[in-house]
């Protein structure tokens, strides 16, 4: 049956009052009986599709909405040498649908594909295939210009993407998630990248995703040591990437950024837009970057497609890092969370129960639960405006002192004082001095399942800091955490509880030994100050 057109004379517009059709078409599923037609229509919104002929209520038009879909494209299959004149186009949606075994919602893959065999002359069955794609990705707000299916950037070269594996992280299944859900999402929307396998304990070799079938895998490089991608970005030639992609835990994304942050040009390079993908046992950003996106709960591989989605869609974000400062001198930078006391002792303690993916907190919480502990030290700290007040940033605030960068790369932090110094008279110090824990964090989940900071944002210019005293029973401690599953913690009305929005803080334990984390990774433990830098880094983010 013909392809027709908007201007035909038979065009359907009845069927889409708001949204006017762009493109129409009768044209039979790739996997489906050839001569079973169903009418595609293409609108500015959407795509929908009904089986004809339209003689029965169900026959239903199923309508997929653009909003959903990541990539497009077309193409005449390779072994085609039968002299079958057809085309082939499909699309790619990721919905949200109704969960098949548990109640709520997730989105889940779909492909169409149809085939378009109205001439008997392949190429031009070919162009309006190809017209079909192009005008699918016009409409979904996808990249358009398409060389030999190989997206293009601004600069009129094919956009390069380093994804950047720790196949270690959790349960030890980031590579074949990899291999999975993300190399065909990727291929999907057409993101040409290059695989590099961090570890301790692997082998050098590589592989490159260029133009390529949708079942071709891409290079890979495989790394042999620890914080060898903390170096790999260091020295990278920045020039030679669009984005850099982390499927890991949190760890990784920590090296990366403080890679980035440790060049001669820090400011250009961490403008470079980076994603996250879960593949470890926290993957409290690529949470974080769900709940902001507005979309359900979801955990594990619901939570990898959706992250993967608005890796798809390209959409970058500003992104608050903080920059924390050791008692050695030392600076590092921070996306997540410092932790002190109860937090950080669960971080690392749990490292034994990685085998067990996300559940290594919940078991580390019950034991770390069982023997409480108590933790001396002075915490100190620079308050921010409450919510709503006009002044939301630190100007004003800052202490001249140009010495403080020394030889360092990197923002300066004019919020700190000298670490041999009192802190100035607008900060508070807190007057208690034993506390069960203390939590510095600026995104809002801890872990998948821990919604700590539930105002957080990614570009807040806040530090969210919460503690809480001694004295605090093991049941309250408990309840505590369940409420913060929902992130109803800060409503419970605890007197133990504490919770401040800050742009910087000093924690100074007493003991001469103990942990402090910095985004789960432990670190010098002493004297540390940390200072918020609002909307420093890149994100890939819905």
């Amino acid at each position: 049956m013909d392809q027709k057109t908007a201007d035909h004379p038979s065009f359907p517009t009845h069927r889409h009052s708001i949204s006017q059709v762009v493109l129409y078409g009768e044209f039979s599923y790739a996997t489906d009986n050839p001569k079973v037609k169903y009418a595609v229509s293409l609108t500015g919104d959407d795509l929908a599709v009904q089986k004809l002929p339209v003689v029965t209520s169900r026959n239903k038009q199923q309508t997929f909405s653009l909003k959903d879909c990541v990539g497009a494209r077309s193409y005449r299959e390779d072994d085609n040498d039968n002299g079958d004149p057809g085309a082939y186009f499909s699309a790619y949606f990721y919905p949200f649908k109704r969960r098949r075994m548990c109640s709520g919602v997730s989105r889940q893959r779909m492909e169409l594909c149809f085939r378009l065999a109205s001439v008997r002359d392949p190429r031009a069955n070919l162009e309006e295939a190809e017209k079909w794609a192009r005008v699918i990705l016009e409409r979904a707000g996808l990249p358009q210009r398409v060389t030999d299916g190989v997206f293009l950037n601004e600069a009129g070269q094919p956009c390069r993407v380093m994804v950047l594996v720790n196949p270690h992280s959790g349960k030890g299944r980031a590579l074949a998630l990899y291999n999975g859900p993300i190399q065909r999402m990727l291929s999907e929307a057409l993101v040409p990248h290059t695989l590099i396998v961090t570890g301790e304990h692997t082998h050098a070799h590589t592989r490159t995703q260029g133009r390529r079938k949708l079942n071709d895998g891409p290079p890979l490089v495989c790394a042999e040591r620890r914080n060898h991608a903390r170096e790999l970005v260091r020295e990278a030639d920045l020039s030679q990437w669009d984005a850099l992609v982390i499927i890991s835990g949190d760890g990784l994304l920590y090296e990366v950024i403080n890679g980035l942050l440790e060049r001669d040009d820090w400011e250009q390079a961490i403008h470079t837009p980076l994603g996250i993908l879960p593949g470890g046992s926290g993957n409290a950003l690529a949470a974080s970057i769900h709940h902001y996106s507005g979309a359900p709960p979801v955990s594990s591989e619901e939570l990898l497609l959706s992250c993967g989605f608005m890796l798809c869609k390209g959409l970058v974000s500003r992104m608050d890092l903080v920059s924390v400062r050791l008692g050695s001198g030392q600076r590092i930078f921070s996306f997540l969370s410092l932790a002190w006391g109860f937090v950080a002792d669960v971080d690392v303690e749990s490292e034994k129960y990685r085998h067990v993916g996300a559940a290594r907190f919940t078991v580390g919480t019950l034991v770390r639960l069982a023997s409480l502990r108590v933790y001396r030290g002075r915490l100190s700290y620079l308050p921010a405006p409450a919510e709503g007040d006009d002044d939301d940033n630190a100007k004003g605030k800052e202490i001249p002192d140009d010495s403080r960068q020394d030889s360092l790369t990197g923002p300066v932090d004019s919020l700190l004082p000298p670490a041999d110094e009192p802190v100035p008279t607008d900060w508070v110090v807190v007057p208690e001095e034993e506390f069960v824990l203390t939590l510095a964090i600026y995104q809002s989940r801890l872990a998948e399942d821990l919604l700590a900071a539930p105002a957080a944002t990614l570009d807040q210019g806040l530090i969210h800091l919460m503690y809480v005293k001694a004295g605090i029973s093991r049941a309250s401690l408990l309840q505590m955490f369940l409420a913060m599953e929902k992130g109803t913690h800060l409503t419970i009305c605890s007197p133990h509880l504490v919770y401040r929005r800050v742009w910087a803080l000093r924690l100074e334990p007493y003991a001469p030994q103990g942990l402090i984390t910095v985004d789960g990774e432990a670190v010098e433990y002493g004297p540390v100050q940390a200072q918020v830098h609002r909307g420093l880094a890149r994100m890939i983010a819905g």
